[in-house]
């Protein structure tokens, strides 16, 4: 393939699912950024801190602190065709020496169990393994967020430990699993 098909191959598709679209965090989304992430029932699917709702300053100052020039990558999460924003989704813990990431995703209860996020964690890993140096990309779920492992299944990632009883929630201690994708498995499942 030329350079120049090849480079219109990616701009076309960049950051581009069959669902949803990943784009740049502007200070329109900090409402909607708050909106999502206040809900509670999300937190207690993806924060392992005590579940104090956060303020919006807390949120302000976070999003404030996204930049280019840090190893850490936050996306909005867009409806493709409504843009409508639907959550976040990040690469962060970057170890360039290894060649190892994490990622985390945060999409609002009406959009969940719908298949965005599966389609943003796609794109996401399409970033990751075309535009970084990263061999490994690795993750950690709660053991009782099933619908999650599901979708971080469907998106080639297998299940590489378990941390038993770390985290406390409910009255009691649960599992979280720690899952990873090796850039070998991602590109066998392209073909």
């Amino acid at each position: 393939m030329g350079e120049s098909k090849l480079i219109k191959k990616y701009i076309k598709g960049f950051l581009t699912g069959n669902k949803v679209t990943l784009r740049k965090i502007t200070k329109e989304d900090y409402e909607s950024y708050s909106n999502v992430e206040d809900v509670m029932e999300s937190r207690l699917l993806m924060n392992d801190g005590i579940p104090f709702p956060p303020t919006d300053a807390d949120h302000e100052k976070f999003l404030g602190e996204i930049s280019s020039e840090k190893d850490d990558y936050m996306f909005a999460i867009e409806l493709k065709d409504e843009k409508v924003f639907i959550g976040t989704i990040a690469v962060y813990l970057v170890n360039w020496n290894n060649g190892t990431c994490h990622v985390g995703i945060s999409i609002g209860p009406d959009y969940q169990g719908k298949g965005y996020g599966t389609d943003a964690m796609k794109v996401l890993l399409d970033f990751i393994f075309n535009y970084m140096n990263v061999n490994k990309v690795k993750l950690q779920v709660f053991g009782y967020n099933k619908r999650a492992i599901a979708s971080y299944e469907k998106c080639g990632f297998q299940l590489e430990g378990t941390l038993r009883e770390e985290l406390f929630r409910f009255g009691k201690n649960h599992d979280i699993l720690v899952m990873g994708l090796l850039r070998k498995d991602w590109e066998d499942a392209l073909v």
